[in-house]
């Protein structure tokens, strides 16, 4: 008699454990640190799945040697029907065969062993990623490709500086890309990976698109920026392979009319048209000369890659490196702190090794759970709000989640020598893929005069930043005003005044937080306000001072 029994290994339990820590799952892409649970995730979905197809193998073993049990005995049986039955043990095995085994052989059969790979499956869905989160770490990596001038074939190769993991990006993935620039109306980074597509296949990688669909985004994108004849030769490469293509023969003659209109236009009006190229090529070669002229996101841009760092050499022999005491603090006479200059105006310092492994992890630690979207203070409503321009997730602790915040706040009140009972609260923040917050000012600017009035502290007169970890690629600090930027370097903190002595902002200390390109970049800051400061910063009488 048949007797079949299966059981998958319940991990309800253990992915329950494992998701609790997923709990804010919205926007899981701005976040590498949250971003790593889901990894854990999948781990436990892979181990399910393998558990269901066990249990699958075990099934279809147990049919098989039924199978073959029965094909060896109907073939013994039927060479003599009569002499086979004439015994009286395979006529009573035959009747039970069939009026009991076959009943629990399509039992087997019919048996469902996807209960427990489905039930795990849906219990985590509900945490998995959304459309928004593979939208925003696509249009990462646009961002990424344009801040530090990467290629698609670059980005699509691995071919990334500081890389442990080199991973290959499929025909489909590049597709993917693609249209979701094109979904943007972003023709620019359509017409690069839709190329990308292209040329992989055309290389041999086996893909479930064929090179018609790719062909038909790429001339199309191409066509949107004003390149009609390359449009013409592209749309005809999709003709070629698919003749009976209805949108690319409409596109055909309508490109065709197109670039005879346009080469009549030319014509007519070569001579103009060539005296004005001649200025603008003139023009943007003026424009190459001088930094100074160029837009706040080009000079941004420059100085993520480690261009237009407008430090001279005689700057930078009066920056130098100290052992550090603060005065004589009775805690740094003997034991002072590494300090040195990272800029002078305005002027940026660094401490080197003033949070150790230990109190790093911990911050962590405390700050992971408690991870939510980074969020702005909306200039016109004064509301917090996300946006685009800040990819990262923040927690704010205090000394109530462990003393060990307290001693960190000490420390900087020590070395700083600023009141910390009106600061605000350590903010811990972890950038996500592509990880980035674009040009800011940490104080509230006249034309905002009630950007902390809930506070009652007054404005922020000096930020601290602590760098929680090295960061292969990307992710400096950057003041494009001045020209300079700051790298992370774990373990180490940079400080500076946002407010002059007068309380008047220093414009100098707009500064930005660079794409991460390679890594995982963890930061914590301390933003000090002006109330409590009266006598350890005295007001000065001159605007600038």
């Amino acid at each position: 008699m048949l007797s079949f029994r299966m059981e998958l290994p319940c991990l309800c339990l253990l992915l329950l454990n494992c998701l609790q820590s997923l709990s804010a799952h919205n926007d899981f892409y701005t976040s590498i640190g949250q971003m790593t649970d889901l990894l854990y995730t999948e781990k436990d979905l892979v181990t399910s799945l393998k558990d269901y197809i066990r249990a699958e193998e075990t099934k279809l073993e147990k049919i098989k040697e039924w199978a073959d049990k029965l094909e060896s005995l109907s073939a013994t049986a039927t060479l003599d029907p009569e002499a086979f039955l004439g015994h009286p043990v395979n006529a009573f095995k035959l009747m039970k065969r069939l009026n009991t085994e076959w009943g629990e052989l399509e039992s087997l059969v019919l048996s469902d062993t996807t209960d427990g790979f489905v039930s795990n499956l849906t219990i985590q869905r509900q945490y998995f990623p959304t459309d928004e989160d593979q939208t925003g770490a696509a249009k990462a990596l646009l961002r990424l490709q344009d801040t530090y001038r990467l290629t698609a074939n670059t980005i699509a190769t691995g071919d990334l500086p500081g890389v442990k993991f080199k991973t290959f990006m499929t025909v489909e993935d590049c597709y993917e890309l693609g249209k979701i620039a094109y979904s943007d109306v972003d023709y620019y980074h359509t017409e690069l990976w839709m190329a990308q597509a292209l040329k992989q296949l055309e290389q041999g990688e086996e893909s479930t698109l064929d090179k018609v669909t790719v062909l038909d985004y790429l001339s199309y994108s191409i066509y949107q920026q004003g390149e009609i004849d390359r449009a013409l030769d592209y749309t005809k490469q999709l003709l070629e392979l698919d003749p009976e293509h209805q949108r690319a023969k409409g596109n055909l003659k309508y490109f065709e009319f197109q670039l005879e209109k346009q080469k009549k236009a030319e014509e007519e009006e070569e001579g103009k048209d060539r005296g004005k190229r001649d200025t603008t090529e003139k023009k943007e070669k003026t424009k190459k000369v001088s930094n100074h002229l160029l837009p706040e996101r080009k000079k941004y841009e420059m100085l993520c890659r480690g261009e237009g760092i407008r430090m001279t050499p005689r700057r930078q022999s009066r920056l130098f490196c100290r052992y550090y005491d603060n005065h004589h603090n009775p805690k740094y006479v003997l034991s002072p702190v590494k300090q040195q200059d990272e800029w002078d105006r305005p002027y940026i310092v660094r401490y080197l090794d003033i949070l150790s492994e230990k109190e790093i992890e911990k911050v962590k630690q405390l700050a992971k759970p408690r991870l939510r979207r980074a969020t702005i203070s909306n200039p016109i409503t004064g509301v917090l709000e996300t946006a685009p321009y800040r990819i990262s997730k923040s927690a704010w602790l205090t000394g109530y989640e462990d003393p060990m915040i307290d001693v960190i706040n000490q420390r900087i009140e020590d070395l700083t020598g600023l009141e910390m009972d009106t600061a605000e609260e350590l903010q811990v923040a972890n950038y996500g893929v592509g990880g980035q917050y674009e040009p800011h000012f940490d104080f509230g600017r006249k034309d905002e005069p009630d950007a902390f009035k809930e506070l009652g502290t007054g404005n922020r007169i000096a930020t601290w930043l602590f760098y929680m970890s090295d960061v292969a690629a990307g992710g400096a600090t950057v003041f494009p005003d001045v020209g300079a930027a700051v790298w992370p370097k774990k373990g180490s903190a940079v400080f500076w005044y946002n407010l002059f002595p007068s309380g008047e902002g220093d414009y100098s200390t707009r500064h930005a937080a660079c794409p991460v390109l390679v890594g995982n970049k963890w930061v914590s800051n301390k933003w000090i306000h002006e109330r409590g400061q009266e006598w350890r910063r005295p007001c000065s009488l001159n605007e600038t001072d």
